[in-house]
């Protein structure tokens, strides 16, 4: 079992899932966000530090004595490209330039669906390795996170894994998500599973659930030792009465791999540009 977890953006929605859920005998969390975190409860062994995935030597002192890394630092939605670059982008060169100089081999990283966002549905279930076809900004900032690993990997010798999140809550929040949805304790046995495998080198798996309804291949993730327990299914019913029944097939949220995201309210470069 590793010993000493870093976990970057702890007090995100990810983050705060798995406070709990990856919390276990002779481990301890050393829990790292920008903004304050809530204190440590009775019993729970975690270490907090304040600070930013894009201040250098705050993540050379938070990467001591650190055994893996759980990189989910940064804007989780899109931004302005110069929010994007600063920190999902150098963040990420960050975190895993501190990793290398402190000795850390294991780093696991959010990367997102929104990497390859624009693929079409049509042309059947997302297999693992597809090519990038980012839908934003942040999409793009996830093709960089995942080329910075595969060459920390190559050059370095860590083991970085870089999963494909699809949407990672309590409960699904739309029909989409009936598709892409990993339960936090599916999402909890992915992480242990890329902690604990032997030897990965560089790796790109999603991060799902075993949804009846899912788009999304399983088989890397499995070769690592996932195996998922929980199935979107179990909240349909509900779901698809609160949004009024199946996505529209000629609806973005249905074509593409990244949803709505690639349509015409995530322009952010026009919006930029104000035309």
């Amino acid at each position: 079992m590793t010993a000493r977890i870093l976990i970057t953006g702890a007090g995100g929605g990810v983050g705060t899932l798995m406070r709990s859920r990856l919390a276990a005998e002779g481990r301890v969390l050393r829990l790292l966000d920008i903004a304050e975190l809530p204190a440590a409860a009775d019993g729970e062994n975690v270490e907090l530090v304040q600070a930013s995935v894009t201040d250098m030597a705050a993540m050379e002192a938070a990467m001591k004595d650190v055994d893996a890394v759980i990189h989910l630092g940064g804007h989780s939605l899109e931004e302005a490209w110069e929010k994007i670059l600063r920190v999902n982008i150098d963040g990420t060169h960050t975190v895993l330039e501190a990793a290398r100089r402190q000795g850390v081999r294991r780093v696991v990283l959010a990367s997102s669906n929104h990497a390859v966002g624009y693929v079409e549905r049509a042309n059947g279930d997302a297999g693992d390795y597809l090519f990038p076809r980012p839908d934003t900004y942040y999409g793009v900032s996830k093709v960089a996170l995942e080329a910075l690993g595969s060459l920390y990997a190559d050059r370095y010798g860590l083991d970085v894994i870089a999963i494909r999140i699809g949407s990672c809550f309590e409960k699904p929040r739309d029909v989409r998500m009936l598709s892409t949805w990993m339960s936090p304790d599916d999402c909890a046995r992915l992480f242990e599973a890329c902690l604990s495998v032997a030897s990965p080198g560089f790796r790109i798996v999603w991060g799902v659930s075993a949804n009846t309804r899912g788009w999304f291949s399983l088989d890397e993730a499995r070769a690592l030792g996932y195996e998922p327990q929980d199935d979107s299914e179990v909240h349909a019913a509900e779901v698809l009465e609160k949004h009024g029944g199946e996505l529209d097939p000629s609806s973005y949220a249905a074509k593409y791999v990244g949803g709505a995201w690639c349509g015409p309210d995530f322009d952010t470069a026009v919006k930029e540009a104000g035309r």
